[in-house]
């Protein structure tokens, strides 16, 4: 199946049959199993783009639509944001080569993912669920909004959208994606190469770098991480990361000024709509009464963000999120464990560990870089 599918996704979302549904008052067990399908002859609209006959299924819609209600996401805001123009490109990769995707405004993320991630997402479903509604939604983990499977063909393209981890305002500079191991845990030159790197464990350390954040949100944070880890080991999964995105205040205001400085005269002053965020965005039109400053965020949107403390070398804004979640421990993971140890030593600080360790030493390195 062809990544070109997503150009299609404006078109379906459009007609979800679902949309005006009423949520019920209360979860039946049979919701977490449900589905919704469309199957589109398209002999008329849009025939460039579109193909003739597709099919849309959309997994446990009365589900995803309260938590993304638990997660203060207005529904009629989340349609709009994917179906108003079509999902940005994205050059990131992910484990197994997955791809991404951003809404057009970069609030949410649309990753492509196995019809394995859709069954251990049916697993864990229920359990996330009640976890959600038990935290209020005050959590670091992704914010799993929907998954959908388009079929055109007879190929299928699975789909599960979260929440972006970074702003869709200020631009991130540096990010990390961090384990708790320090085994083959360095970027690779051709990673490095890339215009945003994803740097790791080793880089991180080699770097000398540090969260520098207030006593109260190295609480607050290290709290929600607690619970979530021990709610990732309950469930038996592994592997996840924590994903730190670094925005530099005083760097982005330079390329601010730079930016304004080389506009031509006749295009009028810049609209101050933001770091990287197009003129007629959503975050120009609905965020806030008043400009934000340079640095400042709305925590109703931008919820994984912390601010750098006030004796922080440099004033940065954090993103800093646990992702991929999805990986059970299962044989393939006790064999790879077993051969890692066998080539490393017991001692090493390998990744693939049971879920029970991974949790504590991904805890306790997290303590670590915070300062």
């Amino acid at each position: 199946m062809h990544l070109t599918a997503l150009d299609w996704i404006s078109g379906i979302f459009r007609i979800n049959e679902l949309s005006h549904v009423q949520i019920p008052i209360m979860l039946m067990p049979d919701d977490f199993k449900a589905y919704s399908k469309i199957k589109v002859d398209n002999h008329l609209f849009n025939k460039e783009n579109m193909p003739s006959h597709f099919k849309f299924k959309e997994y446990c819609p009365l589900v995803f639509r309260n938590l993304r209600e638990r997660f203060g996401i207005d529904d009629q805001d989340f349609l709009n944001s994917l179906t108003r123009s079509a999902p940005l490109n994205s050059d990131a990769q992910g484990r197994s080569g997955a791809r991404f995707h951003t809404s057009y405004d970069k609030r949410y993320v649309i990753k492509i993912i196995s019809s394995e991630d859709v069954a251990e997402m049916h697993n864990i479903l229920k359990k996330y669920h009640q976890f959600i509604v038990e935290c209020h939604g005050n959590t670091l983990l992704p914010q799993f909004l929907g998954i959908y499977r388009l079929t055109v063909d007879g190929d299928e393209t699975y789909m599960i959208v979260t929440r972006n981890v970074f702003s869709h305002r200020l631009s991130v500079y540096k990010k990390y994606d961090l384990k708790g191991s320090t085994v083959a845990r360095e970027a690779s030159e051709k990673e490095k190469a890339k215009e945003l790197p994803t740097y790791k464990d080793n880089d991180f350390i080699n770097d000398g770098q540090k969260i520098c954040i207030d006593g109260e949100n190295k609480k607050m944070f290290l709290e929600k991480l607690r619970k979530d880890v021990e709610f990732l080991a309950q469930l038996k999964l592994m592997d996840y990361s924590l994903l730190v995105g670094i925005h530099d205040v005083e760097r982005a205001e330079q390329e601010d000024v730079e930016s304004e400085d080389n506009e031509p005269e006749d295009e009028g002053e810049s609209d101050g709509g933001g770091i990287g965020t197009p003129p007629d965005s959503p975050s120009n039109t609905l965020d806030s009464t008043k400009p934000l400053s340079p640095g400042e965020f709305d925590p109703a949107i931008d919820v994984y963000a912390i601010k750098s403390n006030d004796s922080a070398p440099r004033k940065e804004v954090y993103f800093m999120a646990v992702i991929d979640i999805l990986q059970h421990y299962d044989a393939k993971k006790k064999a790879a464990h077993a051969a890692k140890t066998v080539k490393h030593g017991a001692g090493a600080e390998i990744s693939t560990v049971n879920p029970e360790q991974y949790s504590k030493r991904f805890y306790d390195f997290i303590t670590t870089i915070l300062s």
